[in-house]
């Protein structure tokens, strides 16, 4: 029997205009393995609700085409049920799909679809919400709120976002108790919890994150000085930030993190708001992802150096901008 998919499209997400998607997975998609449909949504939350009737009606995948927002929505109602969870990138930084290697076109997005490769992975209950790549708070946060309000999406944003408040953002105070661990006690520019292992654009948060260990990767991160900035973007992007002296990294199957003051938690990069007590704990094993069954293989240094050079012309091509 052929399989039954369901497109949960977010038309407002990223920069790629979204009209004519439905024609594009008709010419793409393998009919000869699936039947499908398509819903637009129509604001925050509609993903969900969407996801939640594809899997009464019987679908065996939903495909969320948006950025991690929208992957974020959809999987909630996927968690520990049978149907599985498609994605087709169109976001800004899409942290989920590029750590699960998922190709950004939607060409190769779909032609990994139709590969029929499911794989499980974990997911995160912190308090009453979920996540499945990222959280943060502090720093973090902020710019993932500031980011939500602007009317621009893309790279450059989101520079120009960390480039303005950094200066003037002062480290909050923060506790936290990983397990049976004695409680940490710190003040931190932001603090991440990731099950994946970045925020998107290839700045990898937590380098050792996997999504099938059944852990959180706990990353405390100081605040640098101005001179030491360039330094901290350069380890992003090189996949080496825990090598920094203003990065501490724990692993957690869960955790307690109180703060004192901002209730916004950036929720696979959206704004939510939480009460400033939060407790974290994996979901082991419990959600269903189709994954490319073959991706490239990079030679350890030359990833790196592909990295390096691409990170380096990203960020000169935006200060040019910004001085412009």
């Amino acid at each position: 029997m052929k399989k039954q998919l369901f497109f949960v499209v977010n038309p407002k997400a990223g920069q790629r205009r979204k009209e004519s998607f439905p024609d594009f997975v008709q010419a793409r998609l393998n009919h000869q393995a699936f039947t499908f449909d398509i819903a637009f949504t129509q604001g925050q939350g509609h993903a969900t609700a969407l996801a939640q009737q594809a899997v009464k009606d019987g679908a065996d995948m939903v495909v969320a085409v948006g950025g991690d927002g929208t992957i974020n929505e959809v999987a909630r109602s996927l968690i520990g049920t049978t149907t599985s969870l498609g994605i087709v990138p169109s976001g800004s930084g899409n942290g989920l799909a590029r750590h699960l290697n998922i190709p950004l076109s939607f060409k190769g997005a779909i032609e990994a679809i139709n590969e029929g490769n499911i794989v499980e992975i974990d997911t995160v209950k912190l308090n009453d919400q979920v996540f499945v790549s990222i959280a943060g708070v502090g720093y973090d946060a902020l710019i993932a709120e500031q980011f939500a309000k602007d009317k621009h999406r893309g790279f450059f944003t989101y520079f120009k976002l960390v480039a303005s408040l950094f200066p003037g953002y002062e480290p909050q105070d923060y506790t936290l108790t990983i397990d049976e661990r004695p409680m940490i006690t710190t003040k931190a520019l932001f603090i991440s919890l990731a099950n994946s292992n970045q925020f998107g654009y290839n700045t990898i948060i937590a380098p050792n994150a996997q999504l099938n260990d059944g852990m959180i990767d706990v990353c405390i991160v100081q605040k640098p000085t101005i001179f030491e900035l360039p330094i901290i973007i350069n380890l992003l992007f090189l996949n080496k930030i825990h090598h920094s002296r203003q990065v501490k990294i724990f692993q957690a199957n869960k955790l307690s993190l109180g703060r004192t003051t901002n209730p916004v938690v950036n929720l696979d990069g959206e704004p939510v708001q939480m009460d400033l007590m939060l407790q974290a704990e994996v979901n082991p094993l419990s959600l269903k992802v189709a994954i490319p069954t073959k991706t490239r293989v990079f030679d350890p240094a030359e990833l790196v150096l592909s990295r390096f050079i691409n990170a380096q012309k990203k960020i000169q091509h935006e200060l040019k901008k910004l001085i412009r």
